[in-house]
């Protein structure tokens, strides 16, 4: 009897501490605000190959503001892109809350053959700010100045602060080495989202707080790190919400410690524009 109540005391003060967690993190991003005040929301970049789980991460951390999963966003498992227009989505804090301090751009997913998947030019069109909103994707014929809709003059507020390499935990070893010519592309601050965890370690799938003691996850942490040329503190292991009715603590605190590293890499991109500009006038 008294081990059943100790059990019982561990699990109660353990679910309180998850729920605390969850809470704080939650704060944290809705009252996130970008250090430049041109900005009023930071704008990042999900990109990574078909299936990998961009569009879900979106729909993932729209359900844990929601407090009920959600799908927005078209996700789903196909061979080719779901995502065919770029999309830029804003996360509500509750039903009728005001939009958060973080815009998830989603993109066509990338492809291992020319002339298929999000075009590299059409990446730099996007972190540039020169993208407009539900534009359509053409692998064959990239977006250029005449396009309607192009932002000849995009503001900051416009471009890319930060972007995020969504990649299936699943097929880490097979990534093709042209995805990651494409991902070398860029060079702006960015991480790694290790999406579908409890799919490539059955120990984390048995149990998600098994996330950190997982030394398979852990190996396929550093190979992505070394792969993708990243520091190992890039690389965020997340479980997207796909087939659940249900949210779970453990899971969204996963995501929304993601989403606080995205606004952690765009103030590192807003300090790096500061010293640009700081750069710029001391030469003037």
């Amino acid at each position: 009897m008294i081990v059943q109540q100790v059990y019982c005391w561990q699990f109660l003060c353990n679910l309180m501490f998850l729920c605390r967690k969850r809470a704080e993190l939650m704060e944290s991003i809705k009252t996130y605000k970008p250090t430049v005040s041109s900005v009023p929301q930071a704008r990042v970049l999900l990109i990574g190959q078909v299936g990998a789980g961009k569009s879900s991460f979106f729909n993932s951390i729209n359900s844990v503001f929601r407090g009920h999963v959600t799908s927005q966003a078209i996700a789903g498992s196909s061979s080719t892109s779901l995502t065919t227009q770029f999309r830029t989505y804003s996360v509500k804090a509750g039903r009728e809350g005001k939009p958060l301090p973080i815009i998830l751009c989603d993109t066509m997913g990338l492809e291992d053959s020319k002339g298929a998947g999000l075009d590299v030019e059409d990446i730099s069109s996007i972190l540039k700010g020169h993208m407009p909103n539900c534009y359509q994707f053409n692998p064959a014929a990239p977006l250029h100045a005449e396009t309607h809709g192009y932002q000849k003059s995009p503001a900051a507020k416009d471009k890319i602060h930060c972007v995020a390499y969504v990649i299936d935990a699943s097929k880490v070893s097979i990534m093709p080495p042209k995805l990651e010519e494409k991902m070398e592309a860029i060079r702006i601050p960015q991480l790694v989202l290790l999406t579908k965890v409890d799919e490539a370690c059955p120990l984390v799938k048995d149990d998600l707080r098994n996330i950190y003691k997982s030394g398979y996850i852990k190996d396929l942490m550093q190979e992505v790190s070394v792969r993708l040329g990243v520091p190992l503190s890039c690389v965020v292991p997340v479980k997207n919400y796909s087939g659940e009715l249900e949210l779970d603590l453990n899971a969204d605190i996963l995501l929304l410690s993601a989403v606080i590293q995205m606004l952690r890499f765009v103030d590192n991109y807003f300090d790096d524009l500061s010293d640009r500009l700081s750069s710029a006038e001391c030469k003037d």
